[in-house]
Formats: C-alpha cells, structure tokens, sequence
C-alpha cells in the first residue's frame, strides 16, 4: 500500500489556532496561508522561513520581536517609527497558549522539524542573562556600565532626532494639554527643582545625569553648584560639551563616573532622575543608604522612576531585558518608598505621572516619524525598527496602567527632628 501523503499544515492557521485571544489583526504568510479579520486595518506579513524559525524557536514577544526587527515579519497599516496602533491591537496578544503533547507533534511534523533550528539572532540583541555572568555579577559595576552601554549609548544624532533638543530622556510634565514636548521637559526639570527647594548657592547631586538637562536646568535657572554622574560615555561627552557651550562649567559639572564612585559629601539636595530601574530591587537599601549619606541635614531626595502599579516581584519581559534595557527591574512605587524611610528618609510626598509618560513617548515616537530617514542612515533599520516598537509598546502600557511613572521626595531629618520643609508645599 501506498504510504498516506504527510499533512503540510498552514502557518496561518497553526498561529491563529494557538495565539491566546485570537488573532486581532490580519496575518498572511509566505505559504499562501491567512488567519484573522480580513478587512482589519493593520496587517502582519510573515515573508520568509526565517521568520517562521524565530516564531517558532521563541514563541512569544521575543520571537514576534527577532522577526520583525529582522525585517522577516512587515508590520502594514503602521509606521515602524510609531507601530502604536499595531501595538494596542496585539499587545495583549504575543504570547501563545501551550499545544498538548499530541497538538505539538503534529504541528512540528506539519511545519517541517528544520524550523526547530533558531538562526541567529538580529545584532540588535542583547545576551541573554544567563550569558551575562560573563559581564559580571548582575548589578555590578562592570556589569551595569555594559548595560547602560548598550542601552545609551547608540548615537547622540539619533537620540537628538528622537528625544528633541532637550535631549531628556526620561517622563516630561505637560503644564496644560497644549504644551510642547519642550515646554513639558522644561516643567519636569523645574517641577523636581521646586520639590527640591533649590536656591542660589546649594550643591546638588545628580546620578544617573543622562545628557545632563537637571544639571544644566538647576545651574542656569537657580544658581545651584551641580555635579552629574553618569556610566555613558556618549552622555556625559555630550553635557560637558553643552555645559561649556551655555557658560555653566562654572557652575556645573558632568562626570562620567558610576554613581557609588562620587567622594563628595554634604549635598543640599539629590536628584535621582530614571536611575532606579537600573540598579535592581535587591540594591534599594544599599541605593538609599548611598543617597542618604551623601546629603547634610535637612537636605532633600528628589527620586523619579517607572514603577509597576503593584508591589509583587515581576520579571521583565524578553523583548525589553534583551533590546532594550538589559538588567532592568521594576516594582511598585510602595516597595521604593519602604526602602527610602528604611535608609532614613523622611518621605513627604509621592506624586504619580502616569498618563505624563504616555504622552511623551507619543511625542518621541512623532519626532522618530518625522526623522525617519535620517534615524535610519544613523543607526540601521533594525535598530530603529527596536526604538519605534519599544516606545509604542510602552505607551501603551502606561495607558493601561501596566506601568506608572512616580517621583517620590524624602528629607533627611537632623537630630533635632527638623527636616527643613514648609508647613505645605510650595511646589
């Protein structure tokens, strides 16, 4: 008897049978195969076998990530500078539900076993954590500087492409709805300038200081002596440059030096601006205690960062830990506050700017559009392809309330118990 021809399953139909929710959008791949609405607005293109491979070898967000930075999985219907309406479609739909032992065989029989084997991945990506040990202990000095490396140091011409002239990255605070992406970075600086009661003359500490904006904002709009640290090279090339251009050298001084390096002591105030979710939850004590040591008296911490709206350990996902920001950790703005009043904080006052974040990673992904061509001369597709699907996957988090952007202020209280605030803010 003839031996029964082998079932050659469809890529459509295995991908919309297994994505948990069902298939949001249109996807067609190389086989002639479909799944999904037919008249939706955006459209996923698998075009190669490649592709198939990535889906295949790393089911979930960082196999839809390899593809489509690759360029083997074309987004229709979206922009790769601003993929933000893709993303609030299958955002909640990259992660696929788990065949039985029976449904997994045939699909792997059924779509040829040479997908087993994973092609390399783009260049874009990071190690994977379990490699990273080769880089140092995770949170470790020679370990985080590589991490910020990867992450910040892509390209000062592509950062001032997506991040405008202010080259601040981190939540803006927008005044009113009509406010500029300038204006609103403008107000963050200063808003965190209010809470920490600069005036003429004080000495504030900046870590993490990025491209230097609180360093400069501080010295040239209050007076302020400001030191800024930063494990960037680019970043902190970039803020002497500027510090030098505006006539604040002075006044103002960007170190590019891991924060637990800083000898000074007696600060007036501490500006920690986007650094916590780089240090890892286990090293808020020692952070804190760090930060704590560093000021007089009376003086004030002012710490901003993405937080998740809940307390409970939470690992990061694939794509961000391996694209984007490698070693990174977040957790509830409740878990940072402990950590502060356990190092001998006193925490007045915890704001949350949630909906602030969303509106300037819109705002980012709209300047990584309108310089869409230049971006990609600068850096490669592939890495543009990663910044403008990042920055839409977040905004959509932080719509959701899957993230939150929290500035938490603290005062170190004297041994008198004073710790140097008004009866009411004046911010």
């Amino acid at each position: 008897m003839p031996t029964p021809a082998k079932t050659q399953l469809k890529i459509g139909d295995v991908v919309g049978d297994l994505m948990r929710g069902g298939m949001p959008v249109r996807f067609t791949a190389y086989d002639g195969s479909s799944a999904g609405p037919e008249d939706a607005e955006i459209h996923l293109e698998l075009i190669n076998q490649r592709g198939l491979q990535y889906l295949v070898t790393a089911p979930g967000d960082l196999g839809l990530a390899r593809a489509y930075v690759a360029g083997d999985l074309v987004v229709h219907g979206a922009h790769p500078g601003n993929p933000y309406e893709a993303m609030q479609k299958i955002k909640d739909h990259t992660k696929f539900r788990a065949p039985s032992a029976s449904e997994l065989i045939t699909i792997l029989r059924g779509l040829g076993l040479s997908n087993l084997k994973p092609p390399p991945p783009p260049p874009q990506e990071h190690l994977p954590r379990w490699r990273r040990v080769m880089e140092g202990l995770r949170h470790s000095m020679v370990r985080d500087a590589e991490a910020i490396h990867h992450h910040y140091d892509v390209s000062n011409t592509f950062y001032e492409m997506v991040l405008g002239p202010s080259m601040a990255y981190t939540c803006a605070v927008y005044p009113s709805d009509t406010a500029t992406l300038e204006e609103a970075q403008h107000e963050k600086f200063d808003l965190v300038a209010r809470k920490l009661d600069l005036k003429p003359g004080m000495r504030l500490l900046d870590v993490g200081c990025g491209w230097g904006g609180m360093v400069r904002h501080a010295a040239q709009e209050y007076g302020v002596q400001a030191l800024g640290v930063t494990l960037s090279q680019e970043q902190a090339s970039y803020a002497k440059e500027m510090l030098d251009r505006e006539g604040l050298s002075d006044l103002a001084e960007v170190r590019h030096l891991d924060y637990r390096d800083v000898l000074e002591s007696d600060f007036d105030a501490v500006s920690s601006i986007g650094l916590t979710e780089h240090i890892g939850i286990k090293n808020y004590p020692a952070y804190f205690d760090f930060l704590h040591n560093k000021l007089k008296p009376g003086g004030r911490l002012l710490n901003h960062s993405i937080t998740r709206h809940h307390n409970r350990p939470t690992p990061a996902g694939a794509f961000i830990d391996r694209y984007v920001f490698p070693d990174g950790e977040l957790t509830g703005s409740g878990t940072i506050v402990t950590a502060a009043e356990n190092s001998g904080f006193e925490v007045m006052h915890s704001e949350n700017l949630r909906v602030h974040y969303a509106r300037t990673l819109a705002h980012w992904n709209d300047n990584l559009v309108a310089n869409w061509d230049a971006a990609v001369e600068e850096v490669g597709i592939g890495t543009a392809r990663v910044w403008g699907l990042y920055m839409a996957a977040c905004r959509v988090g932080f719509e959701r309330n899957e993230v939150q952007l929290v500035q938490v202020l603290g005062g170190k209280v004297d041994a008198e118990g004073n710790d140097g605030f008004p009866l009411r803010p004046t911010w």
